[in-house]
């Protein structure tokens, strides 16, 4: 047999046995411009006594929207897509070309975990995948979409990305569902692995039906990220837009529709803290990144899994050069037993050097109360522009509870107190005349007022 009839015949073989997964990255990146990367390597595992070809992986390189990615995909045809030694290698290997030519990663992952008689070895080259991972966060986008099973050290790869896609009724986890589940057996694959479960902890940024609806999302965040689309983009929707309905009621569906252009908004994470939204979009057609509090009339209360949703966003935007939008509504930290034994205190220091890391505009839209405007709303904490509503609070304390809290109160007191916060004090032109908020103004006019300072904020 020639050489070009053997490289053929091993070709076919390679393309057989990774027919789906290369049929899943073709729904991925633009048509024929995916090129494979050390498609022939391939070792042999003793213990099943079977050739891994492609070592269970294919890689290379392509284009989505005519942007440049690396693709790294795992082959479950091939030993349940079993991660090996071999395997991390060739991983590590296009991971390192992202990271010199600052292009994007998309993971496709489909694996029960190790190969059974790798020993050690594969640890090392788990070792060295993450260590890459993190080497690129900040430094190029990681995005990863889950397509059937993810169990072992692989699922941190994963949750370690940008933005984390799950195929509908796909399943990811740190370990086995059965290792997990062996303390409570009334738990099913789908409470420990399911995406319920994987938004709950933080892992998932969104369910999606199919691999083309990831590629979609893929492709509107790399639109609206500087490095990839620009910092500025034409926009059609008017830039002096008057939302009425404003002055009549705000919640962050309300502020995202009529601040973003054409009311498009991309959310990281909604299932996780679900009380305050954190995403991404085009205002005037200027990149930025928003945090939007909810808790509508109560505002919101700082607890451990809000911190580190905040914290993990604004480590994206700082990263991507994204001006942060906050819209404020909150309060300090939670007062109770769970949050008092967690680790809350750190982890807001570490939010607030994250938050310091990003160009500031707050918007105090409901309550900005003790702890809560001075994170997020304070100029001394470095925020670059603020507004606030006209019907806005912005005081030392909310409500008779918060009023003990800060010293001895007598029980007949605590009413007339809570009154001359809630109406008095709380009014944020007190805040003004201070010089601590550079506008109050009519909720209508938000997005005009928000567009000028990114216009300055981005020159």
């Amino acid at each position: 047999m020639n050489k070009i009839d053997l490289l053929n015949e091993r070709r076919s073989k390679l393309l057989a046995v990774g027919e789906d997964i290369r049929k899943a990255i073709s729904d991925i990146a633009d048509e024929n411009s995916f090129v494979e990367l050390d498609a022939f390597s391939f070792s042999r595992n003793e213990f099943y006594g079977e050739d891994a070809e492609g070592e269970g992986v294919v890689t290379g390189y392509a284009t989505i929207d005519d942007t440049p990615v690396y693709i790294i995909a795992q082959n479950v045809k091939v030993l349940s897509g079993g991660v090996s030694v071999a395997n991390c290698g060739k991983i590590r290997k296009c991971l390192d070309r992202a990271y010199e030519a600052g292009y994007p990663v998309i993971y496709l992952f489909d694996s029960l975990g190790v190969r059974v008689g790798e020993g050690v070895n594969v640890l090392e080259g788990i070792g060295g995948v993450l260590s890459a991972s993190c080497e690129l966060k900040g430094e190029v986008p990681q995005f990863s979409i889950v397509l059937g099973e993810l169990y072992g050290s692989f699922a941190l790869l994963a949750a370690n990305a940008d933005m984390n896609f799950i195929v509908k009724d796909s399943k990811m986890g740190y370990a086995s569902p059965t290792v997990i589940a062996s303390s409570d057996k009334n738990l099913s694959v789908d409470d420990i692995a399911g995406f319920k479960n994987a938004s709950f902890a933080g892992n998932i940024t969104a369910e999606v039906e199919s691999v083309l609806d990831a590629r979609a999302k893929i492709i509107e965040v790399l639109s609206v990220i500087p490095g990839y689309s620009g910092s500025i983009a034409d926009t059609t929707d008017d830039l002096n837009r008057v939302s009425e309905n404003l002055n009549d009621k705000v919640c962050p569906e309300c502020l995202v529709k009529a601040v973003f252009d054409e009311g498009k908004f991309i959310e990281f994470n909604s299932s996780f803290a679900p009380e305050v939204k954190t995403g991404i979009g085009r205002i005037g057609g200027i990149s930025a990144a928003s945090i939007l509090f909810g808790g509508e009339d109560k505002g919101v209360e700082l607890n451990l899994n809000v911190v580190l949703k905040i914290k993990e966003f604004a480590d994206f935007a700082s990263a991507y050069s994204l001006p942060l939008v906050i819209f404020v509504n909150t309060l300090g930290i939670k007062t109770d037993p769970v949050t008092a034994r967690s680790p809350i205190m750190k982890e807001i220091n570490n939010m607030i050097a994250a938050l310091k890391c990003c160009d500031r505009l707050s918007v105090v839209y409901g309550k900005a109360i003790g702890l809560g405007y001075s994170i997020f709303a304070s100029k001394s904490i470095g925020v670059d522009y603020s507004y606030a509503f006209a019907n806005a609070k912005i005081a030392l304390f909310d409500g008779k509870v918060s009023a003990v809290a800060f010293g001895r109160v007598k029980e007949e007191a605590m009413d007339a107190l809570a009154e001359k916060y809630a109406e008095e004090n709380a009014d944020p032109i007190n805040a003004a005349k201070n010089g601590y908020v550079d506008n109050i103004i009519e909720p209508q006019f938000a997005r005009q007022y928000i567009i000028s300072a990114l216009q300055m904020l981005v020159r």
